[in-house]
């Protein structure tokens, strides 16, 4: 299975890349692991719903360049499916049973996704109906598809 992280903005903090780079380690036995960031825009304080929804198009218009066709897209989204890890768990293991081998998992910018890449997306999963910094989704996501892995394989994970 080979699984793509799209996500908007550059991590920066150190403590985050150590951690993402741990966990791209774990599931290099697992999987075929690849991260792209592209670039955000800057979001003005107070910006009306119209600026927000162009800055949404625009980082859009930059992350539809990365989804290939053949690609199972999970865009992360606050009112998306909440699952458990079991349940991400067979999310995963069922779309590799039914033939899908690659799955790209979509993290928006501060603002979310724009409507495009929601509309593109074969399911929108959520994490928690709270806000998170999309550069600490990233090591939350990974951290869940490792996980998911020790679930399919029947390893112990921590509970």
């Amino acid at each position: 299975m080979k699984i793509t992280i799209i996500s908007v903005g550059k991590i920066k903090e150190k403590y985050l890349k150590d951690a993402i780079a741990e966990y791209a380690k774990r599931l290099s036995k697992y999987c075929k692991l690849e991260f792209v960031e592209v670039a955000d825009e800057k979001t003005p304080d107070h910006a009306s719903d119209t600026v927000e929804n162009q800055i949404r198009d625009k980082e859009g218009e930059r992350i539809v360049k990365y989804i290939r066709p053949d690609s199972y897209v999970i865009a992360l989204a606050i009112d998306g499916k909440m699952l458990s890890s079991e349940g991400l768990a067979d999310k995963i293991n069922s779309l590799g049973i039914s033939g899908q081998s690659h799955i790209t998992f979509v993290i928006g910018g501060s603002i979310g996704l724009s409507q495009k890449i929601l509309s593109h997306a074969d399911y929108h999963l959520s994490f928690s109906k709270m806000t998170f910094p999309h550069q600490l989704m990233r090591v939350i996501l990974i951290e869940q598809i490792y996980r998911s892995y020790r679930i399919i394989q029947g390893e112990p994970y921590h509970k």
